[in-house]
């Protein structure tokens, strides 16, 4: 038997559309439903959350789910993955292979696991979620289509750098439009830039990200509350003001 999303705590975005807020790091996680297939943006923190994700994407549709997209290579994104094993797994362009995508400073999978446990995740869920990992099998380059059956169709984007090396974004056509921007737009607090940011491109996967949805789209963060273009457009001109980007 199937659930509303209000049933399961999701927020619903637009038709077919909606989104989680994780406990813990409070990263979103969101699904897309086609009449065909079912795409979950990132995939949670640890394995359990991962889990948990996709049981309630099957009891939201009775069917698993075909495609995973994950937003950038961090562990509370990405810790999840191996709960999907099913499915057709996509990151930004230089992302195949795990070691090529889950690695800051080339560093692997023992990086997101060091990560994770100073972050504060119990150092054994760590662990099995890092030996776990899931290598991603399709790079986008550019752009790509998912077709997910009855006219449904989500563009994948390789807006990055900015937030990591492989930043990838994921639109969802229609009234309104959905963007699923990854840790590029933070709510709930400042973004971060940690040693694999590239703080100099930044701003432009940001306007890359404007672009991409206009002015009318729902812009949905990692952290924190949905947002507009006005706020996106500010979060950009903050973040060159930090990083001392010229305009």
């Amino acid at each position: 038997m199937t659930v509303t999303w209000e049933e399961l705590g999701w927020e619903r975005l637009a038709d077919g559309v909606g989104r989680c807020r994780l406990p813990g790091w409070d990263c979103t996680a969101g699904l897309v439903l086609g009449p065909d297939a079912t795409l979950m943006v990132d995939a949670g923190s640890s394995l359990e959350e991962g889990a948990r994700l996709r049981e309630e994407a099957r009891r939201l549709t009775g069917r698993r789910v075909t495609h995973l997209a994950l937003t950038h290579p961090h562990f509370d994104h990405v810790f999840g993955a191996a709960a999907f094993p099913d499915a057709e797994v996509y990151g930004a362009y230089g992302a195949v292979g795990t070691d090529a995508l889950f690695a800051p400073g080339g560093q692997g999978r023992e990086a997101l696991r060091a990560d994770a446990v100073a972050e504060g995740l119990d150092a054994r869920r760590a662990a099995a979620a890092a030996d776990a990992l899931v290598p991603v099998r399709h790079e986008v380059r550019g752009e790509c289509g998912l077709d997910l059956g009855g006219g449904r169709r989500v563009r994948l984007t390789d807006v990055g750098p900015g937030h990591t090396g492989h930043d990838l974004a994921v639109l969802v056509p229609g009234a309104p439009a959905v963007v699923f921007c990854g840790d590029l737009v933070e709510e709930s607090g400042e973004p971060q830039a940690g040693p694999d940011a590239v703080p100099a491109r930044w701003p432009a996967a940001l306007d890359r990200l404007l672009g991409l949805g206009g002015d009318d789209a729902l812009y949905v963060p990692g952290h924190g509350a949905v947002v507009d273009a006005a706020f996106v457009r500010a979060q950009r001109d903050a973040l060159a003001a930090r990083f001392g980007v010229s305009r």
